[in-house]
């Protein structure tokens, strides 16, 4: 009797344990497969038009040429960033390769190490445009099902993760993410600093069939502070294409040439 009661009690100790650990990778798994929602599996090419709005009004825009690629260690991706429009702007580059993120202007021929938390255009951080499997970089947690409105206003039942950053390279310190519970579509999430400062919230929406799956097509970026600072981030052009190993060296950034 001594036996089967230490082994009750063993057991009730051990259970939470494991539903824990179960519900961790359950909550990873959500996670990475949202990633694949947002990102092929093999290099491809993409266009990001960025539009800043202020109070509904069109203040700036950008427009990048993305070609991006997984690592086949840290299965995270890096990418080559060509800036395309204003003018002012075209034929610069940005490189993110790994924790590195460099910017190089063809006028000085200087590569500048940058920052992914850095604003690149209102509310769009270098880290933002660039392709991102947020599974490598965030330890997530399930915070449990709600019903959420996506970014056109459809109510859809989602998972609530909390993801925490697992290294200081991290963009955000800690992100909540909602995620479609019936196809793993990402419909919104909030990004916040180290303090708990809510920095902004993104809306994933416009899903559209591209490369073999339906991706979100647009992203909408407020400020955390100011609801009246807006920023759209819409993906078009997207090809299944070849990026050289090459073009993610920072040492070619003074020769590369759009092909």
């Amino acid at each position: 009797m001594k036996a089967l009661t230490a082994a009750c009690l063993a057991l009730a100790l051990v259970a939470p344990l494991c539903a824990l650990a179960q519900t961790g990778a359950s909550a990873q798994a959500i996670l990475a497969a949202s990633d694949a929602v947002r990102n092929p599996e093999h290099p491809f090419g993409v266009t990001n038009t960025l539009i800043e709005y202020r109070n509904g009004k069109q203040t700036n825009t950008s427009t990048l040429g993305i070609y991006s690629k997984a690592d086949p260690h840290s299965g995270q991706f890096r990418s080559l960033v060509r800036f395309m429009a204003p003018a002012r702007d075209a034929g610069k580059l940005m490189l993110y390769s790994g924790k590195d993120l460099w910017f190089y202007d063809p006028a000085n021929k200087a590569s500048v190490r940058l920052s992914p938390q850095q604003r690149l255009l209102g509310q769009a951080s270098n880290g933002d445009v660039v392709s991102v499997n947020l599974a490598k970089d965030y330890q997530a947690t399930d915070a449990g099902e709600e019903d959420m409105q996506d970014g056109e206003r459809t109510t859809r039942r989602c998972h609530k993760l909390t993801l925490a950053a697992r290294t200081p390279d991290a963009s955000y310190h800690h992100i909540e993410i909602w995620i479609d519970t019936r196809n793993h579509q990402p419909i919104k999430a909030r990004f916040y600093a180290e303090s708990g400062k809510l920095l902004k919230t993104a809306y994933f929406r416009h899903y559209q069939p591209q490369l073999g799956a339906q991706r979100p097509t647009e992203t909408v970026i407020i400020d955390g502070l100011d609801p009246g600072w807006v920023t759209v981030m819409r993906f078009s052009d997207w090809t299944k294409r070849e990026v050289p190993d090459a073009w993610l060296q920072r040492d070619y950034l003074p020769r590369f040439k759009p092909e």
